[in-house]
């Protein structure tokens, strides 16, 4: 059995100890928590000798686990450390700006990850571990899972409909992306084929496996009759979210030249 050590990092109060919880208890992986690790070892140095201490300690812990899977839960704000640790699966959990203990300026000396396996970017635990736990378990498409599908313009594909998708993965099991033949009716700049590049430059990385991106005729209407074994439903989210605008961003994009 080949041991797969899990880091999961990011800065202090961003929902790292509560995904590695709900995690560890999905994957029955051991879970070593940073700030147990040091209070056990009486080490509270957080210079960069300190931290770097830690990465050693959590290695060296992380290679007496007799599991399959190990979860390093520890801020890691240096390269250096993440080569010590040498993670076989880099979880960032980047979902605020700024560290919760304010006398440790971490945010200043956070090195941001460039190669991960997953960007964790809301405080939604139960979300999240189980799009990882698909991920780690290899998840495929299926025909025969639970699918919603999302259809829309997507001039072009924002933050707004990111948020939307993820709403949807969290009450089904894949998402069908429909994008409507628009492109250069009325303002419909972008055609087909940039606004799957947009929406795979997005999702790819967190989500492979659980989308697919279809193209269709510019359906204006959905008609049904009896009784159907599917739902239309509209679903809500953060105002910030809702209020993206479409037109906004290609009013933005126009004025900065990067678009015709």
């Amino acid at each position: 059995m080949k041991k797969k050590i899990i880091l999961i990092m990011g800065l202090a109060g961003s929902g790292k100890s509560t995904l590695a919880k709900k995690l560890s208890t999905k994957l029955n992986a051991d879970w070593l928590n940073a700030d147990k690790v040091r209070s056990k070892f009486n080490d509270w140095d957080f210079s960069r000798k300190g931290v770097l201490r830690q990465a050693t300690r959590m290695k060296n812990l992380s290679k007496l686990s007799k599991k399959k899977y190990v979860i390093t839960d520890f801020i890691c704000p240096y390269k250096k450390g993440r080569q010590i640790l040498k993670p076989n699966i880099l979880i960032w959990v980047d979902t605020i700006q700024r560290a919760r203990f304010k006398k440790i300026k971490l945010e200043r000396i956070f090195q941001e990850p460039i190669n991960y396996d997953f960007k964790v970017t809301t405080k939604n635990c139960d979300f999240w571990s189980q799009v990882i736990l698909k991920k780690i378990k290899d998840y495929k498409w299926n025909s025969k899972s639970s699918t919603a599908i999302m259809l829309g313009r997507y001039q072009p594909f924002h933050l707004g409909h990111e948020r939307l998708f993820m709403k949807c993965l969290e009450k089904v099991d894949q998402v069908l992306i429909c994008v409507k033949d628009v492109h250069k009716i009325e303002d419909n700049p972008f055609n087909f084929a940039q606004i799957k590049k947009i929406i795979n430059s997005k999702l790819h990385k967190n989500f492979n496996n659980s989308f697919k991106i279809l193209k269709l005729p510019n359906i204006t209407n959905i008609f049904y009759g009896r009784k159907v074994g599917y739902k239309i439903r509209q679903l809500f989210l953060e105002k910030k979210i809702q209020t993206i605008s479409g037109t906004k961003i290609r009013k933005y994009l126009r004025a900065k030249g990067k678009l015709n």
